[in-house]
């Protein structure tokens, strides 16, 4: 992979505002519909309650912004999704170019290979393994009062994932004289999974959705949640991976 740490880290901060914005884009058409059915279900089981003060006050620590009195209106959060995609992309597209620096010297592998390889892996880790044990919820799914116990495990889950991840790395590398093909593949998918499989039985399983919330609505919010991030971390490493094989290029033709 061609190019100093700050080319490198210039490469990644446009990998990743790019990504943020397509991100944001999938989010606003995908996702936000259904928020939006979320809160509108939320609002009704408010009104419902209108006359109980209890509820009001719990309401108001819940956070939620929506409604005439929200902070901020659903308008001004649905401006802010592409700037707050756009941001996360860039912090992201910085860590990722950072990583791939030091990860290059220690593979063979081209740089256009080890940018897809490891926006993959940066998605099994920090995404896919955090979201099969604690699925994203919609606005109207959680208890307010556990929401920093949600976000401590949720940040558990991507601790595990990038453990998970750098086992099955050393033990790909440990077996990569084998002669046996299937041995250098299956050997790190299952020291993978076995770390995960430990991992998910030390953690505590958090259900908070109620029984009379709609369960397609539910599904529906999270394939939207899970097609943001396929698409966030698949947008970074294939823009990341053009922007190094043109790189590639450049340096390959004489002057």
């Amino acid at each position: 992979m061609p190019g100093t740490f700050v080319q490198l880290l210039l490469r990644g901060l446009l990998a990743g505002l790019l990504a943020g914005l397509l991100a944001g884009a999938v989010a606003f058409v995908v996702g936000e519909p259904h928020v939006d059915s979320a809160i509108a279900l939320e609002e009704a089981a408010a009104d419902a309650h209108s006359h109980d003060a209890g509820a009001a006050a719990e309401d108001a620590e819940a956070g939620h912004s929506h409604g005439d009195d929200a902070e901020v209106s659903r308008t001004g959060q649905k401006a802010g999704l592409f700037l707050a995609t756009a941001l996360a992309g860039t912090a992201l597209g910085a860590l990722y170019a950072s990583v791939l620096h030091f990860a290059r010297r220690h593979t063979d592998l081209p740089g256009w290979k080890l940018a897809l390889t490891g926006a993959g892996l940066a998605w099994l880790a920090i995404a896919a393994v955090p979201f099969v044990k604690y699925p994203a919820n919609p606005p109207a799914v959680g208890d307010p009062d556990t929401i920093d116990e949600r976000t401590l495990l949720w940040l558990a889950a991507v601790v595990l994932g990038l453990v998970a991840v750098a086992v099955a790395v050393a033990v790909a590398k440990a077996v990569a004289t084998q002669e046996l093909h299937t041995v250098r593949i299956i050997a790190p998918v299952v020291a993978f999974l076995v770390v995960v499989g430990l991992g998910y039985l030390v953690l505590p399983t958090i259900d908070e959705v109620g029984e009379d919330f709609p369960a397609s609505l539910l599904w529906q919010f999270r394939v939207a949640s899970v097609s943001v991030q396929l698409t966030l971390w698949a947008a970074l490493g294939f823009a990341f991976a053009f922007l190094t094989e043109r790189s590639s290029r450049r340096v390959s033709v004489p002057a």
